[in-house]
């Protein structure tokens, strides 16, 4: 079986893949002092409640965009798995895409592998929207190849801001209002948050699709996805493990996808 990790900057997600089955997955905060011992303690048991253990992880792929998570997410694999990680980005990693921007190295792994599960999931010209730490707009030609994108703050770090600079604003939750014209000042900051965002997307993407000159379709991923593909039909479609399946396709297309019952081809 194939353990996958992707490492961002808010969260770190494990998925454990039979084939193109997902046997499991879960999601811890990415801390980048947690060490290769908390992580294998935690991991294990919860594969454990999935009936995976640790004999059955064959090979490990891994996207990481925190540098200092690197090492310790490689002594999990190494110490306590027993496989040596393929790490995206590495020179004996490929892709199978092109990166087509000024400078190619600067493209995140992250976005390089929603790339890839995007292409695989659909065709055509691609706009992939990740809610993430950042709110990233991808361009993803109708060949696969990232073609580069817009990188804005993500919601969760604009509700921060909002609240550490206004001293007399408290922190809210992000749901979506019941009006656009709050009454009082917590649903007027979750008005200017929400529908701000929704306004961006639309705002954005015909902006992008003009400037591409072609037809495109809109993939939302993501952990805020699902809350705003609901509100306006800019969004085609939503997929929340857009990463992990890119993730589990650059490891077939590296030969080292495993199944239980067969070794890597």
């Amino acid at each position: 079986m194939l353990l996958a990790i992707d490492c961002g900057n808010t969260n770190t997600v494990f998925a454990v893949f039979d084939g193109e089955v997902q046997r499991g997955k879960w999601r811890i905060s990415t801390q980048a002092q947690r060490t290769s011992d908390e992580y294998a303690v935690w991991l294990t048991q919860l594969m454990s409640l999935k009936g995976l253990k640790v004999a059955d992880i064959r090979s490990a792929i891994v996207t990481t965009v925190v540098p200092g998570t690197r090492r310790n997410l490689t002594n999990l694999l190494e110490s306590h798995f027993g496989v040596t990680p393929h790490v995206v980005r590495d020179a004996n990693v490929d892709l199978g895409i092109k990166v087509m921007i000024e400078r190619p190295e600067q493209a995140g792994a992250d976005r390089l592998v929603a790339a890839v599960g995007a292409h695989l999931r659909y065709a055509g010209d691609l706009i992939v929207i990740d809610f993430g730490t950042a709110t990233t707009f991808d361009v993803i030609d109708s060949d696969g190849h990232f073609r580069g994108g817009v990188i804005a703050p993500g919601i969760n770090l604009s509700v921060e801001a909002l609240y550490t600079a206004g001293a007399l604003l408290p922190r809210v939750n992000i749901e979506r209002p019941q009006k656009v014209i709050g009454g009082a000042t917590v649903p007027a900051m979750q008005s200017g948050i929400f529908w701000g965002y929704v306004s961006m997307i639309e705002g954005m993407v015909p902006r992008i699709v003009k400037e591409y000159g072609k037809p495109m379709k809109v993939i939302a991923t993501g952990g805020l996805a699902s809350l705003f593909a609901d509100v306006t039909d800019i969004i085609d479609a939503t997929e929340p493990d857009l990463t992990l399946i890119g993730l589990r396709e650059v490891a077939r297309r590296n030969g080292i996808a495993c199944r239980l019952v067969s070794p890597c081809h």
